[in-house]
């Protein structure tokens, strides 16, 4: 599988935001200009696997021309690092003109994974990992109910889910035939709602939404849910569960402008715990599975990488093929639709905010905690394959080694 359990995930989204404007967080987090150091950095730490964004506007010119200079850096620096890369294709951005509810967006989508799995796999030693599309089911909120994104609508949300897992599904078909053994991860978020206390006339719909719309984007590459589609278990590959701590909230609880709803309070009771979140996931889809986002912000950080180490290590034992958690994004970020605000919610702080390729600063009771999380889960592993039966999935699939530094 992946050289490190623990990733790091780069902040790769690109877009329109709700005031119209251009954002590039490959840019803005000044992960373009550091792109060296920053996987020099995440190797050192002995995060030997990661998330990366491919600029869908930035390499597709059109009329099936592309450029990839905006990507060779970032494939030469992981080579270099020996980081394994899980390589997102369409985060949020798209090029300028194209329509994602018309006919020419699942072909030309496909055709853009195809060149770009060529040209990956061509530089690429092993296993080349993408995801395909990432969130669509975040996408089609966030761009087709809440305007919070290109192509800034509103009440299509469902349309555009379909539209988004139709052309994923089509892209996979392309990466795999491009780079034939090729492993996708589909992350979408995984969110769980919670009943208002005296509100029985909402369980019903808060039902449909913890066991059906939550999963309808996975459902769809699976083949489940509109087949006509094209899904199956083999398009959808290893489930990638994006989850925060903003995941679960009050049903009906009014979003803010921003898109955000009030999350429940960390003790609240009706809370869900992560891993029983996960087991969920794999108990619908089984196969492999990976908590391919998370994070916590400001002195939160280092808890929450505890707490998430626990959870792991929980998962791992009980036989679920967990193969990895994604620290995302590993460095601090500024918010999309004000980029004025800096969130510190990775591993690295910046040390001047409005110059984030000047200079990084570790978050050093995350690092500590991350390396205890790493001793943790490796234990966890060690032991599931020892009480696994000769050929069980988890023998297979679940982490042989934390990290890299583990290994070492």
């Amino acid at each position: 599988m992946l050289r490190s359990f623990f990733l790091a995930g780069f902040e790769g989204s690109t877009g329109t935001n709700r005031h119209g404007d251009w954002f590039d967080q490959v840019e803005a987090t000044g992960h373009a200009r550091r792109v060296e150091a920053d996987y020099r950095e995440v190797a050192s730490a002995g995060l030997l696997a990661a998330r990366e964004s491919v600029r869908w506007p930035l390499v597709d010119l059109g009329r099936g021309r592309y450029d990839f200079a905006s990507l060779d850096p970032f494939i030469a620096a992981a080579r270099r690092h020996d980081v394994d890369v899980i390589w997102d294709l369409f985060h949020y951005g798209f090029p300028a003109g194209l329509d994602l509810l018309g006919a020419e967006f699942p072909k030309r989508f496909a055709d853009y994974c195809y060149a770009v799995g060529r040209h990956i796999a061509a530089r690429t030693d092993g296993t080349p990992w993408f995801t395909p599309v990432n969130e669509p089911s975040y996408m089609a909120f966030a761009g087709g109910d809440e305007a919070l994104f290109a192509p800034h609508l509103t009440g299509r949300g469902f349309d555009l889910k379909v539209a988004l897992c139709r052309a994923a599904i089509g892209g996979i078909d392309a990466l795999r035939a491009a780079a034939p053994g090729a492993r996708m991860v589909n992350a979408d978020p995984l969110c769980h709602v919670a009943a208002r206390p005296g509100r029985p006339e909402d369980l019903a719909a808060v039902r449909r939404f913890n066991t059906e719309i939550v999963f309808q984007s996975w459902d769809m590459l699976a083949g489940r849910l509109l087949p006509e589609l094209g899904g199956s278990r083999d398009h959808l590959d290893v489930v990638g569960i994006n989850y925060y701590w903003t995941n679960q909230w009050e049903w009906q609880a009014a979003p803010g402008a921003d898109g955000r709803v009030p999350p429940l309070g960390d003790h609240d009771l009706r809370r869900v715990r992560l891993g029983d979140l996960v087991r969920s996931v794999w108990h619908r889809y089984g196969g492999a599975v990976m908590i391919s986002e998370t994070a916590h912000v400001g002195d939160r950080r280092a808890a929450w990488i505890r707490e998430l180490a626990r959870e792991c290590a929980g998962v791992i034992a009980d036989g679920v093929p967990l193969i990895g958690a994604c620290l995302y994004p590993i460095h601090g970020m500024p918010e999309w639709h004000d980029p004025a605000i800096w969130t510190a919610m990775g591993l690295w702080d910046p040390v001047f905010p409005d110059r984030p390729h000047d200079g990084r600063t570790v978050h050093r009771p995350m690092l500590k905690a991350l390396r205890e999380a790493e001793a943790g889960v490796a234990a966890a592993a060690a032991r599931a394959e020892l009480s696994a039966a000769p050929g069980a999935a988890v023998a297979i699939d679940a982490p042989r080694r934390a990290t890299g530094a583990a290994r070492r």
